[in-house]
Order: C-alpha cells, then sequence, then structure tokens
C-alpha cells in the first residue's frame, strides 16, 4: 500500500489513479496522519489487452457485411 501526503496526492492525481485503476490501493496523509485511501472501486475489473483482443477476434468470426463495403455503411449511417 502506498502512502502520499495530500499535496503530493493532488499534483500526482493520474498518476495515482491509474495505479488504482490497475489494483493498487493508495493511502492519503494529512500531516502524516491518514485521511483518506483511494481504492478500487467495487465491481471495476482490469482486463488483460490481449484477453480483450481474443474476444473480439472471436465476435467477429462469423460475422460479415452483408456484401457491402465499411464505406458504403458508413456514407448510408451519415445521410
Amino acid at each position: 500500500m502506498t502512502r502520499v501526503g495530500v499535496y503530493e496526492a493532488k499534483r500526482q492525481l493520474p498518476r495515482l489513479i491509474d495505479a488504482v485503476a490497475k489494483g493498487a490501493q493508495v493511502t492519503i496523509t494529512k500531516h502524516g496522519v491518514p485521511v483518506a485511501m483511494l481504492v478500487p472501486a467495487a465491481g471495476a475489473r482490469c482486463v488483460a489487452l490481449d484477453a480483450v483482443i481474443s474476444a473480439l477476434q472471436a465476435f467477429r468470426k462469423g460475422r460479415s457485411l452483408g456484401g457491402r463495403s465499411l464505406r458504403a455503411l458508413i456514407a448510408q449511417g451519415r445521410r
């Protein structure tokens, strides 16, 4: 578990949020006394990139655009 002061937490919030999203827990202190914790949200899950790619590839199998080109479908959606 990482401990960080309030000022440092304010300066480094995006980095701390990234760490928490990966499962880390961060304790925020004020004058050395713990005052808050950053923890992953309940129900949030981190999925490995290669697992996402594999799932997308499996989803694509057996699906087609019905003989149309992607460009034609985009143009149709813009009308």
